[in-house]
């Protein structure tokens, strides 16, 4: 056992109460988050982030041996019984591990090193989707991501217990501005000079049609590898039932729709969900920019 270890016995303990309160989702007033299971027990402890303490049941003991070597001796660790474990942890075969974080402090400006590119989610409400995003982005060597409400949508939490999971630890390595508006999104885009790209399926909405139709400007309509993905850029996913808000689709440099072969069936698939849209467009992106990468001396 670490000397900075301790063993708690009571489930009204100060460090239970916080644990078992950011398992559940809510954030504190410095955003403290719990993330639960080994996986992302190590990823936490292997990211730059400031781990506030671990919790360790006595089955859960077992994955010590893993994160030891990402385990800071600063970090305190604490035991608890099997018991006490369930009684705060979110899932329902707890792993008897979890650990307290607090997540960085991210803005716009923070992503806009290098090459920038970004992927913007606006509405999409389901935790799962929004953490494949997260996971897609990372792995397709996207510089952030950011959230943003659609009228009265808001974007899942990518820091909520479900999203964590299904991005395996992605967002707490890239950095994610949280709860940002988009006017504010674009307006700081544009300053950047950041081509936004809103992601549409291949039939758009008849009111993004007409709304688009009304614009002085009617916005390109694009294949994702006729966009030059190699400068910086931002692609807008919208909401999974509603898509994109037309005035966001307006505000847009170009839209960009995946093209899908046609139904062979009566009922055939109407377009892909969020999180697959997202990847491919993103996966295009890191084609492009591998690609050129290579060709260069």
């Amino acid at each position: 056992m670490k000397a900075n270890a301790a063993v708690i016995t009571s489930r009204e303990n100060s460090w239970l109460k916080r644990f078992r309160a950011a398992l559940s989702g809510e954030r504190g007033d410095n955003g403290v988050l719990a993330v639960e299971g080994v996986r992302l027990v190590e990823a936490a402890l292997g990211s730059r982030l400031l781990v506030e303490a671990l919790l360790v049941s006595e089955s859960g003991a077992r994955h010590l041996p893993r994160v030891a070597p990402v385990l800071a001796a600063e970090v305190p660790v604490l035991r608890i019984s099997d018991k006490l474990f369930a009684g705060v942890a979110d899932t329902r075969t707890p792993q008897g591990i979890a650990a307290l974080v607090r997540p960085r402090l991210v803005t716009i400006e923070t992503l806009m090193a290098g090459t920038p590119l970004l992927v913007a989610l606006v509405g999409v409400q389901d935790p799962g989707n929004v953490g494949t995003i997260v996971r897609a982005a990372e792995a397709f060597g996207a510089t952030g991501a950011a959230t943003c409400p659609s009228g009265g949508i808001g974007t899942a939490d990518p820091f909520g217990p479900k999203a964590l999971r299904a991005s395996a630890g992605s967002a707490l390595r890239l950095p994610i501005v949280v709860g940002i508006s988009p006017t504010i999104l674009l307006a700081q885009l544009r300053i950047f000079r950041v081509k936004v790209y809103a992601a549409v399926a291949a039939l758009e909405d008849s009111k993004i049609q007409a709304a688009l139709a009304a614009s002085p400007l009617l916005r390109p309509l694009l294949r994702p590898w006729d966009v030059d993905w190699q400068g910086p850029a931002a692609i807008l996913i919208g909401n999974e039932g509603s898509g994109l808000p037309a005035d966001l689709v307006r505000a847009a440099d170009a839209r960009v729709y995946i093209p899908q072969v046609a139904a062979t069936a009566p009922v055939g698939i109407e377009s892909l969900n969020a999180a697959m849209a997202a990847s491919v467009l993103l996966y295009e992106a890191q084609r492009q920019r591998n690609s050129a990468g290579q060709q260069q001396p």
